[in-house]
């Protein structure tokens, strides 16, 4: 019987004609979490297969299990007939090496044409089981192991192991957003919600040199580190903000501050995103969490771009977006007490139901667009891999 580690697609399964373009992609997002480790594998509309060749199985599916698009994976034996006889002479092979008290059969069959049911075929399997093992009960509500069968045209699988994956669609499936990623909880949250609904990120982050600091944006370079563990890489769009911040500071009343100063924001975005094939803006906007985030700041603030902004955690408290940060590993960095140029240039009393038309009025106090150009101008590209190696970081 041959080892190999079996992919379940989930909800990729449900496309139909295009199932093999969201297949390829996957196929090359597997490659690129597997960088440096030779593997083989192939794949039909059913199920993908990794042959991890000379490479450790549980390191291997481990690493995959960080890849969008994936439901479950299996490590399992591949027996090369569909014969129940044959298939249960394999399963009394293969328990031999392990030790369980209580387990149940989980039984899929591809082949709606095969003369048994999955129904039965697990009964069967189930009989090797109690016949071959002493001290082994069936519990089919709470197994301290489940032995997965499978059925497919040609050949049988049988395993004892699966990971859940973490679903959604290959990254990049589904186009790609400019992620406005800040150093808080919420913005990384929101790139890797993305990334999961099949969307390659890019990144842009506002820096404000001397009032943000040079651990201010490493703090972002770690999030995006972490966000490529999902993506392969994550280009972030770095922007001087201290001239049009300074700015507005001298020039906008108070209360208006962080409306115009998000305004802003959002116009170059929309013309980074622009220049970068990116069709919509990302950002971790969560409603009426701060004043910048009421319907009607939100209202004013996305009137000055046409370009679709998606915001992931719109609807999440702050708890749940918390809890989803700590899943996937950026909580620990976003607390780390290095404050952006948003948090620092609060004031006490910020609008909370801002007037578009003022606005407009206040922008008129100051040469806006010179400044956006100069903004863009000045930007750097700093790209970041997924490798382990500590040069994963490179200017572009």
């Amino acid at each position: 019987m041959k080892k190999l580690i079996m992919i379940k697609y989930g909800e990729l399964s449900t496309k139909k004609d295009n199932i093999n373009y969201f297949l390829k992609l996957l196929k090359t997002d597997i490659e690129a979490a597997l960088t440096g480790m030779e593997v083989s594998i192939r794949y039909d509309r059913g199920r993908m297969f990794v042959d991890p060749l000379e490479n450790d199985f549980e390191i291997v599916a481990k690493k995959i299990q960080n890849v969008f698009g994936i439901h479950e994976i299996l490590i399992v034996y591949e027996i090369p007939s569909t014969d129940i006889e044959v298939i249960k002479e394999s399963l009394k092979e293969l328990i031999e090496g392990y030790s369980f008290e209580t387990f149940k059969v989980e039984t899929k069959r591809s082949d709606k044409n095969y003369p048994m049911t999955s129904v039965e075929i697990s009964k069967v399997l189930g009989g090797v089981v109690l016949k071959n093992m002493d001290d082994v009960k069936v519990d089919v509500h709470e197994p301290k192991t489940i032995i997965y069968a499978e059925v497919r045209q040609d050949k049988s699988y049988l395993s004892f192991e699966c990971l859940k994956g973490i679903g959604g669609y290959p990254v990049g499936s589904l186009g790609k957003g400019l992620l406005m990623l800040s150093g808080g909880i919420d913005s990384p949250v929101a790139g890797y919600l993305a990334l999961k609904r099949g969307v390659r990120i890019e990144a842009i982050y506002f820096d404000a040199p001397p009032h943000t600091s040079e651990a201010a944006k490493n703090k972002v370079i770690k999030l995006a580190k972490v966000l490529s563990t999902y993506s392969s890489y994550v280009k972030i769009h770095v922007i001087n903000f201290t001239k049009m911040e300074e700015t507005i500071l001298k020039k906008c009343p108070r209360d208006y501050l962080i409306t115009i100063m998000r305004r802003m924001m959002y116009r170059i975005s929309e013309r980074i995103a622009n220049k970068n094939n990116c069709k919509c803006i990302v950002n971790g906007e969560s409603i009426g969490q701060v004043a910048s985030q009421t319907l009607t700041s939100m209202y004013a603030i996305n009137q000055v771009v046409t370009i679709p902004t998606i915001r992931p955690v719109a609807c999440l408290d702050k708890l749940e977006t918390i809890d989803l940060a700590e899943k996937i590993g950026t909580y620990k960095i976003s607390i780390e007490p290095f404050e952006d140029c948003c948090t620092i240039f609060v004031p006490d009393h910020p609008v909370i139901n801002p007037d578009p038309a003022l606005c407009e009025e206040y922008e008129t106090a100051f040469d806006y667009e010179e400044l956006i150009r100069e903004c863009i101008r000045t930007e750097t590209i700093v790209k970041v891999d997924n490798s382990i190696d500590e040069k994963h970081v490179s200017i572009l």
